[in-house]
């Protein structure tokens, strides 16, 4: 006997799939997708027009009841009710109530969801990038200007945990920035892939009406039509390489955040993090925790793994329209912009107000002969030595200073003593020389090749950084404003249909 539930389950939609999926997709559309299907619609009907696919009495009614939706309905108000499959129906209900069902679906003509829905991702996707790739390169920014500024201030610099070689601190921001400048470009060129657009594809195949794809493109903002219509509405790539893009960004700049986080630490304590940017301990008051860097690098874990999320989501789906890779799963990873944009935030506010313990830095250089690198090098070069056999005679007053617990700036006599032995002769370097060769001064100064610490090397570095950001600031500036153009294009058009003001159609 078949129960009154099991009957409810013969229409649709049954009560669960509405509740565990078709409303929370609602939600998400009014939510996010309401003002790009707005645009497609309007667009859409601009196009059939221009084509003569609608003649032009239909395209003013249609255009008329669009403009007249858009003026009295608040999607945020609506709820879902099961009454229409999703907000492309709900939409197409209010113009039938205006319009009547005939007029009413001519819109519909040589479209689809699948063109429609891959489009509207693409537009939401993009201005998540774009308002990423604006706070990136408002970090870059900040990062160009702190190794500026700190071109000349020295640092020690550590390998696998250990003091190595000294060098600047603007030296180390240079590298980080090298790295952020190619994730910027990594995400301009993902956007490249987003900025294509699906209208015209229809389900699968287009359509054999006379649509007007590039115009379409035009009205929308995008820089060109998605070549193949198969790919249109099946190929994820435009998915995949913006969160991957993401997901990189954020790796990277993690690491330079465990930098942070290891160079504050008391035990090495070369970087000062102002009051601003420190929280003080509930129960210990000489504590001082610059807990901002645990922040960013927890933001930075989040947005990764989110980003992450979302290319897994694409692994193993097939290659054709389907739901994994549209609204519930796309909305979710608007997350991993969101945290992004706040990590970037964060620390385009954070690494300008750092300052170098210039006293701990001299300090730590002094018992850890990080310098002696540059001694070895200087024997090569002064005395014609071999420089497995420098090496010997530096490591040996390495040994020796740290065995008495003095600098390597004081270690003359050592190193007077280790010559001998290595060499059968005294050395010619004087203690004055020697003195300069193990000075940090001079081994910054002195390694002025291509990418190295020296001033001179530092300006060439800069300037090819400033070059590289304001190409990507001049690029991401005209898509800004094709963008604005078409919105105006699109809102001119709009209006002709409607006969109203440009500025009232949009």
């Amino acid at each position: 006997m078949s129960s009154h539930h099991d009957a409810d389950r013969s229409r649709f939609p049954d009560p669960v799939y509405a509740r565990t999926v078709l409303a929370p997709l609602f939600d998400h559309s009014k939510r996010e997708f309401a003002g790009e299907l707005s645009r497609i619609n309007r667009a859409h009907c601009v196009m059939l027009t221009e084509t003569a696919i609608l003649t032009a009495a239909e395209g003013t009614a249609i255009a008329g009841a669009l403009a007249r939706i858009d003026a009295t309905l608040d999607p945020a108000a609506m709820v879902y009710s099961g009454e229409h499959e999703d907000m492309f129906f709900a939409i197409e209900a209010e113009l039938k109530a205006i319009l009547g069902p005939d007029m009413a679906g001519r819109l519909h003509t040589g479209r689809s969801r699948n063109d429609m829905d891959h489009t509207i991702l693409r537009l939401r996707l993009r201005d998540e990038i774009d308002a990423l790739a604006t706070k990136g390169r408002q970090l870059a920014q900040a990062m160009l200007n702190k190794a500026q500024a700190e071109r000349d201030t020295i640092i020690v610099a550590y390998t696998h945990g250990q003091p190595a070689q000294p060098t600047t601190f603007g030296h180390y921001i240079g590298a980080a920035l090298e790295v952020l400048l190619r994730d910027l470009d990594r995400l301009a060129a993902a956007r490249q892939v987003v900025d294509r657009c699906p209208m015209g594809a229809a389900a699968i195949t287009t359509t054999g009406f006379a649509l007007d794809r590039p115009r379409m493109a035009t009205l929308l903002g995008f820089a060109e039509p998605q070549r193949n219509s198969y790919g249109c509405i099946a190929t994820v790539d435009y998915v995949t390489a913006s969160y991957s893009a993401l997901s990189l960004m954020m790796l990277h700049l993690g690491r330079v955040v465990q930098d942070l986080q290891f160079w504050t630490s008391f035990e090495v304590g070369q970087i000062y993090v102002p009051n601003g940017f420190v929280q003080i301990s509930s129960i210990m008051p000489q504590k001082r925790n610059p807990v901002p860097v645990e922040h960013m690098r927890l933001l930075a874990s989040q947005a990764m793994g989110q980003a992450q999320a979302m290319v897994g989501t694409m692994h193993n789906t097939p290659f054709t329209d389907m739901n994994d890779s549209e609204g519930e799963v796309q909305t979710a990873g608007y997350r991993a912009f969101a945290l992004a944009g706040r990590m970037l935030d964060l620390m385009a506010a954070l690494l300008p107000s750092l300052a170098v313990e210039g006293e701990r830095v001299r300090a730590n250089i002094d018992r850890s002969c990080i310098t002696v690198t540059e001694l070895a090098d200087t024997l090569v070069r002064a005395e014609g030595l071999p420089f497995r056999i420098a090496h010997e005679i530096a490591a040996d007053v390495a040994r020796g200073v740290t065995a008495r617990q003095t600098a390597l700036s004081d270690g003359h006599d050592l190193f007077a003593a280790a010559f001998q032995h290595a060499v059968g002769r005294a050395p010619r370097l004087s203690a004055a020389d020697y003195a300069l060769a193990v000075s940090p001064r001079n081994f910054i100064a002195i390694r002025d090749r291509i990418g190295g610490p020296a001033p001179a090397a530092m300006d060439e570095s800069l300037a090819v950084y400033r070059s590289a950001l304001q190409a990507l600031t001049d690029r991401a500036e005209a898509g800004a404003r094709r963008i604005a153009d078409a919105a105006d294009l699109l809102a001119g058009a709009f209006a002709q249909l409607t006969e109203t003001d440009p500025q009232e159609a949009r």
